[in-house]
C-alpha cells in the first residue's frame, strides 16, 4: 500500500513513520514543512519531502505523483492555547493545510484517512469526554480541528472513501519538540529544568489532564488506519488516569531531584490563566478498549522518567519564539510570550 504521513518530521508523525516501516510491507512517502519537526526524526527508509502544505500548487503536484492509498494526517500548528492569538495562522496551518492535501488525495485515489483530530473539539464539557457529546470548542484550534472532522465527514459521503477519526489524549515522549514555548507542557518543564530555569503554571495547577506516553499511542493509532471496523468512527486514544497540572509538576521535579533537594530557583512560578483554557479535559476511552485492545503499558511517572532520561541525552534546547510574533498581542497575552520568559 502508498501510505503517506504528513506531519512525518513531527514528534508522533515520525514514531508513526517509523513504526510503518518496521512492518516492511508498505511504501511509505512523508512531509513537514519543518516549522516544528527535524530531518533528524524522519526515518531514512521513507520517502521524505520537505513540503509546506499550505502551498496549494506544489502540494497538488506532489498529490498527484504520490497517488496514496493510505493518508495518516498529523501536519499541525497545535498551539491550542496560543490559537486566540494566532487565528489565522491556526486556520491556514490546522484547516486549510488539510483541506490542500486531502481534496487533491480524494482525486487521485485515496481509499482512507485518519485524521488526527483534537479531545479540544469538546471544550469546556463534563469529563470524561465521550466521543459521543457533540462538539462545543472554545478555542480557535478546536473550532478548525472540528471544522477537519465535519468535512471529512461531509466528503466521505460524496465521494465513497473510508475515515477514521482520532483524538488523542496529550501524548508525550522522546522526539517531541524541546524548543517550543507555546505547547506541550512536560516538554517544556523538562527543557526549562535542563536550562537551569523554572517554569510557569497558569492558573492555579489543578487543571486536569490525561497523558499519553508516546508507546501507548502509536500501535493503537497504526490499526485504525487497517481495522474496517474503526471506518466512519471517531475514536480517543489514551489513557482514563487524570493528573493536575500541579501533579505534574511535582513529578518533573521528583525524578530530576529524587532527594527532594529542589533548588528555590527551579521551583514553579503562578501566572493568571489563559484564556480560553478548559479546567478540566479527560476523556473516556472505552471505544479504543473495543475497537483496538487499548491497554496503558507505561505508567505516568515511568514515562515522564523516558521522557527525561531522553531529553538529558539530547541537551537543552534554546526556546523558539515566533520570528514575526502573534497577530493578536493585546493585554491578555499571556507574560511567558510577550515577556519571553523562559
Amino acid at each position: 500500500m502508498r501510505i503517506l504521513v504528513t506531519g512525518a518530521a513531527g514528534f508522533m508523525g515520525s514514531h508513526l513513520v517509523d513504526y510503518l516501516i518496521k512492518q516492511e510491507k508498505h511504501e511509505i512517502f512523508a512531509v513537514d514543512d519543518l516549522s516544528g519537526g527535524y530531518t533528524d526524526n524522519v526515518n531514512p527508509k521513507a520517502y521524505f519531502t520537505m513540503l509546506d502544505l499550505r502551498n496549494r500548487k506544489k502540494t497538488e503536484k506532489y498529490v498527484s505523483e504520490v497517488k496514496p492509498e493510505l493518508l495518516y494526517y498529523l501536519a499541525a500548528d497545535a498551539s491550542e492555547g496560543r490559537s486566540q492569538f494566532t487565528p489565522i495562522s491556526s486556520t491556514e496551518r490546522n484547516y486549510l493545510a488539510y483541506m490542500y492535501t486531502f481534496i487533491p488525495c480524494i482525486k487521485y485515489g485515496l481509499k482512507k484517512v485518519v485524521v488526527t483530530s483534537s479531545m479540544s473539539v469538546y471544550g469546556a464539557q463534563k469529563p470524561p469526554f465521550s466521543e459521543r457529546l457533540a462538539k462545543k470548542p472554545e478555542d480557535i484550534y478546536g473550532i478548525v480541528k472540528a471544522a477537519m472532522e465535519d468535512a471529512t465527514e461531509i466528503l466521505s459521503k460524496v465521494h465513497n472513501f473510508n475515515y477514521t477519526i482520532v483524538r488523542p489524549h496529550n501524548v508525550y515522549g522522546p522526539k517531541q519538540n524541546l524548543a517550543d514555548p507555546y505547547r506541550n507542557v512536560i516538554a517544556i518543564f523538562i527543557n526549562c529544568i535542563l536550562n537551569n530555569k523554572h517554569f510557569y503554571i497558569y492558573g492555579d495547577g489543578n487543571q486536569k489532564r490525561a497523558f499519553t506516553y508516546i508507546d501507548d499511542f502509536t500501535p493503537y493509532f497504526v490499526q485504525t488506519g487497517f481495522k474496517d471496523s474503526c471506518n466512519g468512527e471517531i475514536i480517543n486514544i489514551g489513557p482514563k488516569e487524570e493528573y493536575t497540572i500541579n501533579e505534574l509538576a511535582e513529578v518533573v521535579l521528583d525524578v530530576f531531584f529524587p532527594t527532594g533537594n529542589i533548588p528555590k530557583h527551579l521551583k514553579p512560578r503562578y501566572l493568571p490563566m489563559r484564556p480560553q483554557e478548559v479546567k478540566e479535559a479527560y476523556c473516556t476511552n472505552d471505544k479504543a478498549v473495543n475497537l483496538l485492545g487499548y491497554k496503558t503499558t507505561v505508567p505516568f511517572r515511568e514515562g515522564i522518567k523516558k521522557m527525561i532520561a531522553w531529553a538529558k541525552s539530547v541537551g537543552p534546547k534554546k526556546f523558539k519564539y515566533l520570528e514575526y510574533g502573534v497577530e493578536l498581542a493585546t493585554k491578555d497575552l499571556p507574560k511567558t510570550w510577550s515577556d519571553k520568559l523562559i
